[in-house]
């Protein structure tokens, strides 16, 4: 079976030695992402809007790989601090609320300490929800 890499750009990726996402088959495999905006390597101070920020770098990830984020099958969240997650859980029923994925939530330190969340994801291309 082939495989596809997708790249953000982002120099994390070259320096770490990965991809953003990694695509066999129907399945897209997307690395933990996190709230940074790739193209100014700027990321906001709140939670909330680093939050935003993962799913639209995930959802650009997916769109290169030809799935979408109605397609995502499997979520998880990676948090330094528990207490940040329910100022996040608006976000997540935005971006995430059709597809309704199966998910799991970590607290755990992050490679750098303005990054205050980190989302990975699997999406199956195909399995995408209907909206009606």
């Amino acid at each position: 079976m082939q495989r596809q890499h997708i790249s953000s750009g982002s120099r994390f990726e070259s320096d770490m030695g990965y991809s953003r996402a990694v695509v066999v088959g129907d399945w897209v495999f997307v690395s933990g992402t996190t709230g940074f905006n790739y193209a100014t390597m700027e990321i906001s101070e709140d939670v909330a809007e680093q939050t935003a920020q993962c799913f639209k770098n995930i959802a650009a990830a997916l769109a290169q790989a030809g799935a979408s984020l109605d397609e995502v099958v499997r979520v998880n969240y990676i948090l330094p601090l528990v207490a940040d997650f329910e100022a996040c859980w608006p976000v997540l029923r935005q971006y995430l609320g059709h597809a309704s994925p199966a998910a799991t939530m970590v607290s755990a330190g992050l490679v750098d300490p303005r990054m205050k969340i980190e989302i990975e994801v699997t999406a199956l291309k195909g399995s995408g929800v209907s909206h009606g």
